[in-house]
């Protein structure tokens, strides 16, 4: 099973102990060998890291800990292969521009049938690899693609509705985890995952949000970010908590749009079958 991790925070923050979890995972501790990526938002573009080998061990990993940039925005991903051979090219998370900005994407799950389900606009985006995650990427953006003919982000609920429409559809091919950015705000997407009964169920992705208080020099290291700057709120989402402290669970078909460190509000994307999601956060 796929490990994903997204940070956002108000003020720009670096990616410390919870990379190393996340790689961990990727090696001994888990399954999910099979590449891994990061991707860290400066302005309206990204810095993408991307390795088609086990982050556990990664050279790279290890320096990104110690020198990757400060950032207000990161998506990870931890690949376990289920479509696709192992290579760059099906390495998450992945990344194209629409607009004015840079899109994140990166799912944990699989989509059988999904070829079937969403034919793609040749002169829009194309996958360059082969798994069902990127091909699920294109077609988010063909739905956006309309919201941002006039530039600048649109409506936050514009984009929540696509968003919540599409999450049900793909749910009904199977798990669907996702984490999206478009720049402005981090969109998460919780369903069912593999859990230690061997059943797929949720949670999918977990929450957690943390407010430094002011004065703090380098704040919430043990969750794994350093905050070099006072006054600091920080969002995390994440395949499994990676700390001790609590960690909310998103209900299947919740919905989130964060940004800055603060949660905007959820959207239930409940489809037949599915169980009953939430809006709120007792964070």
């Amino acid at each position: 099973m796929c490990e994903l991790l997204a940070l956002s925070s108000s003020r720009p923050a670096r990616l410390t102990f919870s990379l190393h979890t996340l790689a961990a995972r990727g090696g001994p501790l888990g399954r999910s060998h099979d590449g891994w990526g990061v991707a860290f938002y400066e302005g309206c573009d990204v810095a993408l890291f991307r390795e088609p080998r086990p982050a556990a061990d990664s050279a790279l990993v290890s320096f990104l800990e110690t020198q990757g940039p400060a950032t207000g925005l990161a998506i990870s991903h931890i690949r376990h292969a289920t479509r696709g051979e192992v290579s760059l090219a099906n390495t998450q998370p992945f990344v194209r521009p629409l607009g004015d900005r840079t899109h994140v994407f990166a799912h944990n799950g699989d989509l059988p049938g999904i070829e079937g389900a969403f034919a793609l606009d040749q002169s829009a985006c194309q996958p360059v690899g082969h798994t069902d995650s990127e091909r699920a990427f294109c077609a988010l953006l063909a739905r956006l693609n309309s919201l941002w003919l006039d530039g600048g982000p649109p409506p936050l609920q514009s984009r929540l509705s696509v968003l919540a429409t599409f999450a049900a559809e793909l749910r009904a091919l199977g798990p669907t985890n996702f984490l999206y950015a478009d720049g402005d705000a981090l969109f998460a997407h919780g369903d069912r995952r593999l859990q230690r009964s061997g059943r797929a169920e949720p949670p999918g992705l977990w929450i957690r949000q943390r407010r430094c208080p002011p004065d703090t020099a380098a704040a919430d290291q043990g969750a794994g970010v350093a905050v070099h700057t006072d006054g600091t709120s920080v969002v995390w989402v994440a395949s499994v908590p990676v700390t001790d402290d609590p960690w909310q669970p998103l209900a299947r078909g919740e919905l989130v749009a964060i940004r800055d460190g603060q949660i905007l509000t959820g959207e239930p994307t409940t489809a037949a079958g599915d169980e009953a999601a939430r809006t709120d956060h007792a964070l």
